[in-house]
């Protein structure tokens, strides 16, 4: 899942649209964004990158947590990385975290463990990346571990969400089935790639003015 790799296999699939969340930390988003840069120079196929991180709140819920820009991304990174315990990684145990460039080059890695739950809450969490331009899309709501429900059993409603991920292998009408309250939101699927094959083919759509980053975090907010 080289950055590359990620781009180059979104190409392969004809996606014109892909987000990068990896597990509490934007710094490799920087190096995907690039190549997805100058393949647009060089092709005329351009690929856009979504910026987010879903993040492990508090509560152990996973959240998606989406950025108009790298830079807002870059700043939730900081913020997140502050929050986590002072847990180091062990390599020999978890694997490396290691932070690329845009030649697939390692150039550093992340040191404090990045599967470990901050200490940052679901409400917080939607305090700060509002007020970086984002907005929040609960993460496999169907599971029943790390989603939402799983965590709280409901969705705050103090909190201005509108869009909900379900596991690419459960279906909306099921979830609006076994989860009635779901009625007013909006569902996506995500491919949750952690391999390259695991990333989604072209199967959604959505119709929109343009493809800037803008415009689908206001369709999903």
């Amino acid at each position: 899942m080289t950055p590359n790799n990620i781009v180059n296999m979104a190409l392969i699939k004809e996606l014109d649209f892909i987000a990068v969340t990896d597990h509490n930390s934007a710094r490799n988003l920087p190096a995907v964004m690039a190549v997805a840069k100058e393949l647009a120079k060089e092709t005329e196929k351009g690929i856009c990158i979504l910026p987010g991180i879903e993040v492990t709140t508090r509560e152990e819920a996973h959240i998606l947590a989406y950025l108009p820009t790298l830079e807002a991304a870059l700043k939730l990174d900081a913020i997140i990385y502050q929050h986590l315990p002072d847990v180091m990684n062990e390599k020999a145990l978890f694997g490396p975290q290691y932070i690329m460039d845009e030649n697939d080059q390692i150039i550093g890695e992340v040191d404090k463990l990045l599967i470990s739950a901050t200490d940052i809450s679901v409400e917080k969490l939607w305090e700060i990346v509002t007020d970086l331009g984002g907005i929040l899309v609960p993460a496999h709501i169907d599971r029943k571990s790390y989603s939402i429900l799983a965590s709280l059993g409901f969705i705050p409603l103090d909190l201005d969400i509108k869009t909900c991920e379900v596991s690419k292998k459960e279906t909306f009408d099921n979830v609006l089935k076994n989860f009635r309250f779901f009625k007013d939101y909006q569902f996506i699927h995500g491919s949750d790639a952690h391999q390259l094959e695991d990333m989604a083919e072209r199967e959604y759509f959505l119709e929109l003015p343009d493809m800037q980053r803008q415009t689908l975090i206001g369709y999903l907010g």
